[in-house]
């Protein structure tokens, strides 16, 4: 009995130093109302004016750029998945050391 209490009070205090460990970190960093990149908020309101301005137009660039990464992907994406269907059905028949059907030998560029 002495000897499960003891685990179990070795578990609990290994669980809990190990959770105050972790969550020390933090705390470190500090940055005492400072945006994500580190720069203080504005102050006046014609700063809040232009940061919000530079904001929108940084988010405008950013969306357009996913639109398009989306739209490039639209348009190459079904002939790459056309092909990976057809490598893949190749690739099974010569894992399961088969032949192509008899037409498709027959007639298949060489």
């Amino acid at each position: 009995m002495k000897k499960a209490r003891g685990i179990f009070r070795f578990i609990t205090l290994t669980g809990l130093f190990v959770f105050l460990s972790a969550a020390l970190p933090a705390q470190e960093s500090g940055g005492g109302g400072t945006g994500g990149d580190g720069t203080k908020p504005p102050s006046s309101k014609a700063e809040k004016r232009k940061a919000k301005k530079k904001w929108k137009k940084d988010r405008l660039e950013q969306r357009k750029a996913e639109k398009a990464k989306k739209e490039y992907h639209k348009k190459y994406n079904k002939k790459i998945r056309k092909r990976m269907k057809k490598n893949e059905k190749k690739a099974r028949l010569n894992n399961e050391h088969r032949r192509e059907f008899f037409l498709v030998r027959w007639f298949k560029k060489k």
